[in-house]
């Protein structure tokens, strides 16, 4: 025989003290909707109509070969295209492009003004992307190519990331993933230079790369000097990025 169930069920015994609630993390993209963002908008949109137009103006002056092979060049065209999407989600009020991306875009764009200010500015015979052998004169459209380029756009990625993207995107652990494009840009750069003839002024589009005049082993501890500097600068923004105080509250 079972035992007979009583009517009446005693209370359960109350839990001394407030519930204790484990700590879960959201993201505040989880749980607030994005808002649309036209005058960012308008801005991404006008930095990548800038960015296109640079690219656009060098095509015209140069062969298009020798013009897509340049790093900044094609920084352009990868920031053109993220600020194109950058646009469109903020006018449409969709979420924002992962960060591994825009980082990505934002320090290759940063790595090739660098450069050309750094080390390209002011060389001799002159740096220029067409191959001419005289500087660039001012306001001309070769010094206007390259100023857009090496100046104008990098500077509006910049003030697109301090003045309109929160805080605190960034990664540690992306960084090492940001160093593949310019290692598979050297291995571009060395292949593409085997199978063009030694006469050709466009063989080495860069003079720290240049084997002929160098050698494999300086032109790779060149390499080796600015993937460092690369990697140094991708950690900085990192560091900066979750140092700098957020300029809006949602995301964009």
């Amino acid at each position: 025989m079972t035992a007979p169930i009583p009517r009446d069920i005693p209370d359960l015994p109350a839990v001394p003290g407030p519930p204790i609630l484990l700590p879960a993390p959201v993201p505040a993209s989880a749980v607030v909707a994005p808002v649309r963002r036209p005058a960012i908008a308008i801005f991404r949109l006008m930095t990548a109509v800038a960015a296109a137009g640079g690219v656009a103006l060098e095509l015209l002056l140069g062969p298009p070969a020798r013009i897509l092979s340049y790093f900044s060049v094609q920084a352009g065209i990868l920031l053109t295209v993220v600020m194109l999407l950058s646009a469109a989600r903020a006018w449409r009020a969709r979420r924002a492009l992962p960060s591994a991306v825009t980082g990505a875009a934002l320090l290759y764009a940063v790595v090739g003004a660098l450069v050309y200010h750094l080390l390209l500015g002011h060389t001799t015979p002159p740096f220029s992307m067409t191959g001419a052998a005289t500087a660039p004169v001012r306001w001309h459209a070769q010094w206007t190519a390259l100023q857009v380029l090496h100046l104008l756009v990098p500077t509006a990625a910049v003030l697109d990331w301090l003045l309109l993207t929160p805080a605190g995107r960034l990664h540690l652990r992306q960084t090492a993933a940001w160093l593949l494009y310019p290692l598979a840009y050297l291995a571009f750069t060395l292949i593409r230079a085997a199978f063009l003839p030694p006469s050709d002024p466009s063989r080495y589009l860069y003079p720290f790369l240049d084997v002929t005049a160098h050698g494999y082993r300086s032109t790779l501890a060149n390499a080796l000097l600015l993937g460092l500097a690369v990697y140094a600068l991708s950690v900085l923004l990192v560091a900066l990025d979750h140092t700098r105080p957020t300029p809006v509250r949602r995301r964009v």
